[in-house]
Formats: structure tokens, sequence, C-alpha cells
């Protein structure tokens, strides 16, 4: 059977030549007498087809919405509400996307479709608050990627607009509970590497379901990402699989040129701020980029600062104060030796995959695994990421290590759920079971910080999604093999 050959004109898809493009000169009557009937035959196979359509495997989410009940109750499931005390043999009542109603004695309207969570538990959905979910398919193919732009300041980049939601990653995640992430630019980690510019961009605050980025999108800024300037003399060069070291002075040097950058930069993005506002149009030239950092000088929108030893975080914590900046510490492998300075400037940590080793050969084996509680404990509000795409999924798993070196259980629920909401500003939509919530919602046979619990539910903005995905699927296929 010969393939359909399809190329995007304008703004819809039209049939393709199959040997290249048609000059003008050489155009027959033939191919334009055949192409209204070929339309046509297409558009009419696919209204005949559209009832039939009910479910798309990779979203979860019906194809028609209005076929869809708006009102669901999941009962008899034990609920961890994180507003309150876990609610025994409870009922989460959902209406038009969002909590209607919390408790032992809900009265359950007749229209709605009744989930039996009996013997289950039910929390609010898991939040990955730095990933790349999304923005990147396979790592070691470039085309697939979309993380990083080119330049060293590019706050006008909106990292919504790239989000693939065809992505396979997105289905894999939000089977393991994450029903909501930040998609960040220009933050490296185990799936990305090269170059990591200072200002990378607006990080975009994503529901895992929707049929296009839009759809997804809760918040297309919720903060701006800043990969802080590091001093690094000794670094590892790939080529002849050695270290290169450089003098302190030449590499000073440069981070001062940077920092002095990064202050010019937002310093113009202050007096542009004045020509707006009291300004004439007439009288500047519009500049997107100095426009997009507005609400950061202003402290409106947070910066989530990347920046790992504790040298680099006094410096970032400095910078931030000075600037009157509204900061928020992305990584922090060294956190926990500038506690002190975290919990007097009130700034919050949100801390990579913890299973990990130290990043100096005399730090304790334990330390990565065991600053989620030392923090905790100085009063430091922290959160759980990945850091990645491929191992978002593995986020409740860390969280649960941090458990079983210190951190309590219930701070460990936190900080895979309502800490980043409370970081990102968000807390009144996400985070809890609480009535007027956005209905993200997990439901699961166990504790979710366990490795062997299973999620046996989803819902994202009150719609359930189907939990199935490439691992699913790989699965069925290989255990039929005969």
């Amino acid at each position: 059977m010969k393939r359909a050959n399809w190329t995007l004109v304008g703004a819809g898809l039209q049939p393709r030549p199959p040997f290249g493009p048609i000059r003008a000169a050489n155009r027959s009557a033939a191919p334009l007498a055949r192409a209204p009937r070929l339309t046509a035959l297409i558009l009419l196979l696919m209204l005949s087809s559209t009832p039939a359509i009910t479910m798309l495997p990779n979203l979860g989410l019906s194809a028609r919405a209005d076929s869809e009940p708006s009102v669901y109750a999941i009962q008899g499931a034990k609920i961890f509400t994180l507003a309150g005390a876990p609610i025994e043999n409870g009922t989460v009542l959902i209406r038009d996307g969002k909590i209607a109603a919390t408790g032992s004695n809900i009265n359950v309207p007749a229209e709605a479709k009744v989930v039996d969570a009996k013997g289950l538990e039910v929390y609010p959905g898991f939040f990955d608050p730095i990933t790349q979910t999304g923005l990147t398919e396979i790592s070691a193919v470039r085309a697939t990627n979309d993380i990083s732009e080119l330049g060293d300041f590019n706050p006008d980049i909106v990292a919504m607009t790239a989000v693939n939601p065809e992505s396979a990653h997105i289905a894999v995640t939000r089977s393991s509970g994450i029903t909501e992430v930040l998609a960040t630019p220009g933050v490296r980690g185990f799936d990305t590497g090269g170059s990591a510019p200072t200002i990378a961009g607006q990080a975009s605050l994503l529901n895992l379901a929707g049929w296009t980025n839009e759809q997804m999108t809760l918040g297309s800024s919720a903060a701006m990402v800043v990969n802080w300037p590091s001093i690094e003399s000794r670094n590892f060069d790939y080529e002849t699989g050695s270290f290169n070291e450089r003098p302190y002075s030449e590499v000073k040097a440069e981070y001062d040129k940077k920092v002095y950058a990064l202050g010019d930069y937002l310093e113009r993005a202050r007096h542009y701020a004045q020509a707006v506002e009291k300004g004439s149009t007439q009288n500047f030239e519009r500049d997107l980029k100095l426009e997009a950092l507005i609400p950061v000088v202003e402290g409106k929108l947070p910066v989530l600062v990347v920046a790992q030893t504790a040298r680099d975080i006094r410096n970032s914590v400095e910078f931030c104060s000075k600037q009157n900046l509204k900061m928020i510490l992305a990584g922090g492998t060294e956190a926990w030796r500038v506690k002190d300075l975290l919990k007097q400037k009130n700034i919050p940590v949100i801390l990579g995959p913890i299973m990990s080793e130290p990043n100096e050969e005399d730090y304790p084996y334990d330390k990565p695994m065991t600053q989620p509680s030392e923090l905790a404990a100085a009063g430091i509000p922290i959160a759980f990421a990945s850091f990645d795409t491929s191992f978002s999924r593995r986020l409740s798993q860390q969280a649960g290590n941090a458990v079983a070196y210190g951190l309590s259980h219930d701070e460990a629920l936190r900080a895979i759920t309502v800490n980043a909401a409370k970081m990102l500003g968000v807390d009144d939509q996400l985070g809890t079971i609480e009535t007027g919530k956005l209905a993200n919602i997990v439901v699961t046979d166990g504790d979710p910080l366990e490795i062997r619990t299973q999620v046996r539910y989803l819902f994202i903005k009150g719609q359930p999604v189907s939990l199935e995905n490439r691992h699913t699927e790989l699965y069925e296929k290989y255990r039929k093999r005969p």
C-alpha cells in the first residue's frame, strides 16, 4: 500500500507531489482537477470517522470534551489532603475540573461518575518543579531537543512555546503520579549537556495532559531561569580524557565579567520599565528581552537561580539581595554549608536527585541523602525535582530515599506537592486537596514514596487520564511474544 505524502502549506495540510514540488510553468490541468476531489474524499473520511474516536491513548483524554462527565466522586479511600489530618473512608467530589468537596460524609449527586477506591489512597498530584519534559525527546538526537537558545541572555524565551504535547515522556512521567511540571529552559541535567545561558528564559507551568501546549499550560511564565556563573579553574577535556588547569586570576576575571554583565542587563531593564511606564512609545524602541525582565526587576516574577557550590550560592544570594530579586535556589548541592544564610534570607531550595555521590571527596558519603532533612530542620522550605526528563518518573522515590535518611514522611510528601507550588505562588491552585483547587489527583494502592506502590487512577483538571504509555506498550508487546 502506498503511504500518503503530505506537506504543510499555509495553515493546513495539502497533498505533496510524489516527485517534488511542481514548478508553475510545468503545472498540468490533471493534478489541479484531481486535487479538489482528493481533498473532498479526505474530509469525508475524517468526518465519517470522528464519532468513532473516543480515546487518544497517548493523551488519555477524550477526543470530544463534551462527551466526558464533569462530575466525579472518588469514594472509600484514605485521603491525604496535606492540608489537615488524613480522612479515613473519605470521598473527593470533583466538579468542572475542580475539587468541590472532601470529607467522610459527602453527598454524591446522582449524575456523578463514581470511582470505587476502597482500600486505596488519594494524594494531590505530584509536582516536578525543574524538568525538560516536553522540551526534549532523545538527548542524542539534536533535532528533538529544544532546551536552550543561542546567546547568553534570553529572557524573552518562553518554554511552553517549544513543548511537544505528543512527547512519549509525558505519558511515562504522569503514570508515576506527576500531574504538573515546570518546564525549565537552559538547565543541564542527566539527559542534557551543552551550554547553559546566564539568563536561559522563562519556565512554564504545565499540566501533563492536553491536546496542545496551550491547553497544557497553567502559566506560561512562572519563573525566570538564571544559571549562576561559576569559578571553575579545573575542567575535564573530553577530547584528551584529562583535566585542564587554568590560572585562578583568569577564570575569576571571566566570572566578574559575567556577573557585571548580568547586573548591567537588569539595570537596563529597570530603565526600560521606567520608559514604558512614564514615557511615550515614540521616544524608545521596543526591546522584547528587556520587556520580559520587567516582572523580574519589579519582584513579581521569581528567579530560579541554578547554583551548586557554597561559594556560588553565597555569591548569588548576595547578588539577588542587592538587586531585590525574588530568588529560588535550584540545585544547591552544597546548600547545607550555607543553610544559615538561606534561612536568614528566606530562600527556598529545589533539590536535584539525592541518590548521588558527594561533590567533594572529603564530604560524608551520604551527604546528598541527609541534606534534605538538614535543610528542613533548619526551617528552609525544600522541594524535589528531577532536573531531567527520563528520570522525572522517579521523583517520589527520591523523596522516599530522603525519608530513609532523616526527612519526615509528611515533609517528604509536601516536598513533591505543595512546597513547589508555594515557591512559585500557585498554591491557591495546586498542592493540596481542598475545595476550589484544581482537581489534579493521584490514587495509589499504597504509600507513594515506596517503590512498589502503583498508581491506579490519575485525574488532571478533573478528568481521568490514561496510564498507558510507551513502557506499558512495550511490556504488553513482549509479554505476548511466542
